[in-house]
């Protein structure tokens, strides 16, 4: 598992694909600085026949940089702000997958 852990800093360190946050636990505590791979995939949904395009907001974070991830906690990304609505691990424990949606 190292290997993998080691293979997802590389990636978060490349200046190319990782991008510095802040992450806040509650949305509130204090600023850790973190590095996350953002992506903003649409999502399609169906509603009165019709389909609605939805953009949203997918973070990849290290389960090393923050281990105890929750809904409610936030990523501030430049001058955006990121509300954690769900997060899950990879099967190998070393990343989660954030569900965020943005804040107005």
């Amino acid at each position: 598992m190292d290997v993998f852990a080691a293979a997802l800093g590389d990636i978060l360190a490349d200046p190319h694909v990782g991008v510095d946050a802040e992450w806040r636990a509650g949305g509130t505590g204090p600023a850790v600085a973190v590095r996350v791979v953002r992506s903003s995939p649409d999502r399609v949904a169906a509603a009165f026949d019709a389909a609605v395009i939805q953009a949203t907001d997918v973070l990849t974070v290290a389960v090393g940089d923050v281990p105890d991830l929750a809904a409610g906690d936030s990523f501030t990304l430049g001058a955006e702000t990121l509300v954690v609505t769900h997060a899950e691990r990879d099967a190998l424990g070393v990343a989660w997958r954030v569900f965020c949606r943005r804040q107005p």
